[in-house]
């Protein structure tokens, strides 16, 4: 499959650059019929014993700022994946600059660069005391997407709500629009509500740039998948219900350990699983996911999920206003 096939015509005008209030105002496009609804209606298109599986990832406040000790020249440092107690896969700038045993001061933080830079990318260690999460936490900016021009009033905004074990680079952003009423709408309906996790690395989103879409590769991701989750799973598939994942990263999650059946295997791993057309889905039967940039593994996700008829989807998206990308509108897709 050529990348060209994932391509389509993204105005500037489309992508949104604030989230809209409350969460659940957002559009939501019904893919089955092509409907327009508002985000609070989606339980209203499921059914009871139908089972919602969202992504508990929280956000890091990745995004450091500092300056090289010795030089006072400035440093800036996105955290992208925690591989050790204290050290981080980080990309760095100016990162030819930064070698390795090279000390910088991100306000009252001290960072170790730990390793020559590769792509831009170091080992970082992150020096103090106590979690090194909270350090994180008290001295690092969240890492808006580079389409977002301005920076959001609240920060809380770019994580979910039920968001609870921060190790994301990005947002799972399918679940920004589920608010509080949302969950008690759907719990009032008898459609349950499970977890996984999937630490959500920046690779998920960037644009393909190989001719051929086969020839890029997915970085790998930490997933866990509770045991209550897979229970969750066999009992939906007993009953007669649908598993509804709410963004690719649950789907990539439950694809990634699907059994035999439908069910799926309870556990902590690594994913690199790239879903493209021609992939069979074995336990999503719905999604609820925002509309992605062009030419990006999520846009060949969904090709697979829908099958060709996903331009038809964009293309009636964009000509009826529905916003793009992470604080954009959402639709309801069910799988070819």
């Amino acid at each position: 499959m050529r990348t060209a096939e994932l391509d389509y015509e993204l105005p500037e005008a489309a992508i949104a650059q604030q989230p809209i209030e409350p969460r659940h105002a957002s559009r939501l496009l019904d893919t089955r019929d092509l409907t327009d609804n508002t985000f609070i209606d989606l339980p209203g298109l499921l059914e009871p014993g139908d089972l919602v599986v969202v992504n508990t990832t929280r956000v890091r406040r990745a995004r450091l700022r500092g300056t090289r000790d010795g030089t006072g020249g400035s440093v800036e440092a996105l955290l992208l994946e925690r591989i050790g107690d204290r050290r981080f896969s980080a990309l760095v700038r100016p990162a030819r600059r930064l070698r390795s045993g090279v000390l910088v001061r991100f306000g009252t933080v001290e960072g170790r660069v730990l390793t020559d830079p590769v792509d831009g990318r170091v080992e970082l260690e992150i020096g103090g005391s106590g979690d090194v999460e909270a350090v994180i936490e008290t001295v690092g900016e969240m890492p808006l997407p580079p389409y977002i021009n301005h920076p959001i009033d609240d920060a809380a905004r770019y994580q979910t709500i039920y968001g609870n074990r921060p190790g994301s680079s990005a947002a799972p952003t399918a679940g920004l629009h589920i608010s509080e009423q949302v969950l008690a709408v759907l719990k009032s309906r008898e459609i349950e509500v499970a977890a996984v996790d999937l630490e959500v690395g920046l690779d998920t989103f960037r644009p393909i740039t190989t001719d051929r879409v086969g020839e890029h590769t997915i970085h790998r991701e930490r997933y866990r998948l509770p045991i209550e989750t897979a229970e969750r799973v066999v009992e939906t598939r007993e009953g007669g219900g649908r598993v509804v994942a709410v963004g690719t990263t649950a789907v990539r999650v439950l694809e990634t350990a699907a059994l035999v059946g439908g069910r799926v295997e309870p556990g902590e791993g690594t994913t690199d699983l790239f879903i493209l057309p021609g992939f069979r889905f074995q336990v999503v039967d719905l999604l609820v996911t925002n509309f992605h940039l062009p030419r990006s593994t999520l846009v060949a996700l969904i090709a697979a999920f829908i099958g060709p008829g996903w331009r038809r989807v964009y293309a009636t998206a964009l000509q009826r206003g529905y916003r793009f990308l992470s604080f954009g509108d959402a639709m309801l897709a069910a799988r070819q």
